[in-house]
């Protein structure tokens, strides 16, 4: 079987890796900047700080910070609009996965026709956008180094999974420092997030010679930093640990693919509005529970790398291992259980059931999945997340 493997061409990492964005504007030779945040970041200064050092060399900036969480077609459309006003040649993404999802959109917008939802599913996108800088702010997602964008599309009720190499940022500088702020839960959720990039990367179908020692080195990361960086939010090494977490995560599984939980994860934050680390945290348990016997020797692998199991544990009491530490783990974090999440009915839950099921299915992802589910097997998944 052939694999393809694609990065960004340039990841610069560690402490204050954020300064180098003028350095790597000139190599764009970037004249004209677009800027693509939040309404958050961008009352942190952060944006309007990396932006005055481009102002001080010549380049003309732009600023767009009308991204949401979970960003819609209407925050891309917006952006794409004052985009072509300044007439940009380069973006800039700041912010966590839903800044850095809009503006892979954006960008191929600036070369693709609409609509956005054609290109839905895997490799539609005919022509490269503008070339795309990605600065992380949340140590999670690992939207900076991969080919998916993720977009709501608010009329059909659906978010929508884009996959394409031309969705990949050019560069992403990966400055751990500036996840320092982020709050115990943002910080639990996104790191559970950037756990099931790497563990489902590893369990895929789709899983292969290249991601297997990312996606570990993903899972190694995460069981030794993220309940550091919970616990003490200024403790450096762990916070390090975690954005190189998240990059390696990204990585390995936009080269592998994400499964089952991805799968149902969605159509719960759509449904609910769910932010998407929470609802995978909620399902990972659970989903890994089911998927055991279709990969136990690399599920047990992955216990083994938690330090959930050993070496002289069968690979069966491995795996019984590593559900209990998955539960722990979400108690530990103060993840809540699915009827503890604010906004979530129990009647709404049971009446959206079926729809979420077949959501699931329609994603692909779940087909990636080492135990493929049918639509009640989802069901009942969903069930024992309440």
């Amino acid at each position: 079987m052939i694999h393809q493997f694609n990065a960004p061409q340039t990841i610069i990492h560690g402490a204050g890796a954020s300064k180098e964005l003028l350095n790597q504007i000139k190599r764009l030779s970037s004249k004209r900047v677009f800027f693509i945040t939040d309404a958050y970041i961008e009352s942190t200064g952060l944006v309007q700080n990396l932006a005055q050092t481009l102002l001080d060399d010549g380049i003309s900036v732009a600023i767009f910070s009308g991204v949401q969480p979970d960003p819609t077609v209407q925050n891309v459309l917006e952006g794409l609009e004052l985009l072509h006003a300044h007439n940009a040649d380069t973006i800039v993404a700041v912010g966590g996965g839903s800044p850095i999802d809009a503006a892979k959109a954006i960008s191929i917008l600036t070369s693709n026709p609409e609509p956005l939802s054609q290109y839905l599913g895997y490799h539609k996108i005919a022509n490269a956008g503008l070339p795309l800088i990605a600065i992380p702010t949340t140590a999670g997602t690992g939207s900076e180094a991969t080919k998916v964008t993720v977009i709501t599309d608010t009329l059909r009720n659906v978010k929508m999974m884009i996959l394409d190499a031309h969705l990949m940022p050019t560069v992403a500088l990966i400055d751990y420092e500036l996840t320092l702020s982020m709050p115990r839960s943002l910080t639990a959720y996104v790191g559970v997030d950037t756990l099931t990039h790497g563990i489902e990367a590893y369990i895929s179908k789709k899983a292969n010679a290249m991601t297997d020692p990312i996606a570990l080195s993903c899972i190694d990361l995460v069981s030794k930093h993220l309940y550091k960086s919970w616990e003490n939010s200024a403790n450096v090494d762990a916070r390090e640990g975690m954005s190189l977490a998240a990059c390696q995560g990204g990585m390995a599984f936009t080269n592998s693919s994400v499964c089952l939980v991805h799968g149902m994860s969605r159509p719960l934050g759509v449904q609910f509005h769910l932010a998407h680390g929470l609802s995978n945290a909620i399902l990972l348990p659970a989903v890994t529970r089911f998927s055991i016997i279709g990969a136990v020797s690399r599920y047990a692998t992955i216990a083994r790398t938690m330090t959930f199991a050993t070496m002289a544990d069968t690979d069966e009491i491995a795996c019984e291992k590593l559900v209990k530490g998955l539960e722990d783990q979400n108690k530990i974090l103060k993840v809540p259980k699915l009827r503890d999440c604010k906004g979530v009915n129990k009647d709404v839950f049971e009446d959206v059931l079926a729809k979420m099921a077949t959501d699931a299915l329609a994603s692909g992802s779940p087909q990636n999945n080492p135990v493929v589910p049918t639509a009640e097997q989802i069901i009942e998944l969903y069930k024992q997340a309440w």
